[in-house]
């Protein structure tokens, strides 16, 4: 059946009947596909009937449809066009797991970071009745997602027009990357009990409406204040949204009928309305049931057996190197504290939550309230350590500046998913901290190149009494051992990996930030030239960017962020600064969002690998007649 569904059109076509049918089909589709290219697993078999619901009652894409977050949305895309592209999932030039513009008109908006879909959802409503147009914005947010301000925001500012078609589905699963956290998630547990408050309810509307229009106003009131003793559902209804739920998201003879009823009401004018529905992560492949965390973001896998334990010892991935460095740090500073924004696992916080419950802070999908949060505990003589990734940083920069950097406490900020991140693409990357943070007065930025010095510069930033933050990529890089032991390195201080020996009027000096070090060095090896290990961009080492300025004739900085801003922007600015001339040539990130891919590939694409960087080295500079090779 599914091969017969090329869009939503033929999709209703279908009887009712036929739908759990279609769902079997589709969730077996979703796991041998994914586990053919990696991607987004449980997250998206638990929103199979909800996706089919969705194409089957509303006019897509007439009516909007807004995925929050949208690594849920696999089964929308299938539905929507786009099953026999999905062997291309997350690679390069292929589809993105997460829902795009240019893409298809059914992606109505993009999305990949949490809790912008009520707001999305709500300007397109807004708009439709600006031009006068007949259609219906839903907005699909998980409990996780709800978690955080903005969606929050959008409700208290939806709920003013009272006759806003949009519709608001909560995707409630318990979960979002991590098992949800805080007042809201019990909040929602106790809606689980609700269905009295719904049957009451419909018993209070059919008296109400046989009585007179003053005496049913004054019952109106009545009941709205007397049915929190029934229910705490009204936190939603308060917000100016007519709240429905919570209901099996997993039975469509439930879900359709229910979706057509808050469609009709959206359209005819009756203002927001609020779905709430209970579905599961992983549901109908049991393995993903039983361990949805694990089952998150796969890799490739065997369907039958699924993910097995890999046989050899892999190398340590930075985010593990930071795990065990919080954990023997807190050993050691009974003030240090982990902070995380519903990222325990991604950052690497599991085992310091076994260890340290008490000084452990998931604060759920509130990036802006981590890093405030952490400035109340620092202004207490605490020493805050906020693990979140480069690309979630950007959503609390006003924090950053007003509520850390302004008052100079001392935060260590452990940005993970440096530089680019492969099949999560554009929305994921951290191509662009070092330019953000670089111009914030106080905050200091550390770049190490490898695992070794990533916790040696994780200690010397935890020892500074000002905001630091440490920037490392996704995975494991070249294998260097750490120390067992808590070493600090001199504060902005590179050091010089490797001398050129190239005639004067020729030498190259490379000034490498971060991992890009080691094919920096392979580059040095080719064409002679000095290579540097910078270590910070801020403070930046300037007595050796001075020292070298007096024996070497070309300049090149390299980093894996953006060019514009970045740690090659500090070093002019720093050469300027000192009225040092040289040709200078910045590698790094281009101007632009770079796409998904294969990681390998995409540094490739953007000449950050060793052949890249040589090329444009000679290019730059015309040395490749002028520079005898080493070896």
């Amino acid at each position: 059946m599914l091969n017969t569904i090329h869009d939503p059109s033929d999709l209703r076509k279908l009887d009712r009947e036929a739908l759990p049918a279609l769902a079997d089909e589709l969730r077996q589709f979703i796991v041998d596909s994914v586990s053919k290219t990696g991607g987004h697993l449980s997250s998206n078999l638990g929103t199979v009937e909800l996706s089919i619901a969705l194409h089957y009652v509303f006019d897509t894409p007439h009516d909007r449809v807004v995925w929050d977050v949208g690594h849920q949305s696999y089964p929308h895309k299938i539905l929507t066009g786009r099953r026999e592209r999905m062997h291309t999932l997350r690679q390069f030039e292929g589809i993105s797991g997460f829902p795009r513009r240019d893409e298809s008109p059914y992606d109505t908006f993009g999305t990949a970071h949490s809790s912008t879909s009520i707001s999305a959802a709500m300007g397109m409503a807004r708009a439709a009745q600006t031009k006068g147009e007949d259609r219906v914005a839903v907005a699909i947010i998980g409990d996780g997602a709800m978690s955080a301000g903005m969606a929050f925001e959008a409700m208290n500012n939806a709920g003013v027009y009272e006759d806003l078609p949009l519709v608001v589905i909560l995707n409630d699963n318990d979960m979002s990357i991590s098992p949800a956290v805080g007042a809201l998630n019990r909040y929602l547990a106790k809606l689980l009990s609700g269905n009295i408050y719904s049957a009451t309810k419909k018993g209070i509307d059919n008296v109400l409406s046989s009585m007179a229009p003053p005496l049913r106003e004054f019952a109106k009131r009545l009941e709205d204040h007397a049915k929190g003793f029934v229910t705490p559902s009204t936190i939603f209804e308060e917000f100016g949204f007519t709240y429905y739920g919570p209901i099996d998201g997993h039975d469509l003879d439930t879900l359709v009928p229910m979706m057509e009823n808050v469609r009709r009401l959206a359209r005819e004018g009756n203002g927001p309305q609020f779905l709430h529905v209970i579905t599961r992560k992983g549901q109908g492949y049991e393995l993903a049931e039983v361990d949805p965390i694990l089952y998150h973001g796969p890799g490739k896998f065997n369907p039958q057996e699924g993910i097995k334990p890999a046989t050899a010892v892999p190398k340590k991935t930075f985010t593990q190197v930071f795990g065990d460095w919080l954990c023997d740090m807190a050993e050691a500073d009974s003030k240090l504290i982990g902070i995380t924004p519903a990222m325990r696992e991604g950052s690497g916080l599991v085992e310091f939550e076994k260890r340290f419950p008490q000084r452990y802070y998931d604060v759920g999908i509130a990036e802006q309230h981590s890093v405030t949060f952490a400035a109340g505990m620092a202004c207490e003589g605490l020493k805050p350590v906020v693990a979140i990734y480069s690309t979630f940083l950007q959503r609390a920069y006003d924090q950053l500046i007003h509520d850390v950097a302004l008052q100079d406490l001392p935060i260590v900020f452990a940005l993970d998913r440096a530089g680019l991140v492969g099949a999560d693409g554009a929305t994921h990357a951290g191509a662009y901290d070092i330019a953000y943070l670089r111009c914030i007065p106080n905050l200091m930025i550390m770049t190490p190149a490898d695992e070794s010095e990533c916790r040696d510069l994780l200690t010397t930033a935890y020892h500074q009494n000002h905001p630091t933050s440490v920037r490392y990529p996704r995975g494991a890089g070249v294998g260097t051992v750490p120390s067992k032991e808590l070493r600090t390195l001199p504060l902005g201080r590179g050091e010089i990996r490797r001398q050129s020996k190239a005639p004067q009027g020729k030498r190259v000096a490379i000034l490498a930030f971060g991992t890009l070090l080691y094919p920096a060095l392979n580059v040095g090896d080719e064409i002679d030239a000095t290579v540097v290990n910078m270590r910070f961009v801020k403070p930046l080492d300037v007595d050796l960017i001075k020292t070298l300025a007096q024996d070497h004739d070309y300049f090149v900085s390299v980093e894996d962020g953006s060019i514009q801003g970045g740690a090659g922007s500090a070093c002019l600015e720093a050469m300027s600064e000192m009225g040092i001339e040289k040709p200078f040539l910045q590698l790094g990130l281009p101007d632009r969002f770079i796409d998904h891919g294969d990681y390998n590939l995409l540094m490739s694409k953007c000449g950050l690998d060793a052949k890249g960087m040589s090329a444009s080295i000679q290019q730059r500079f015309s040395l490749a007649q002028a520079i005898a090779k080493v070896g």
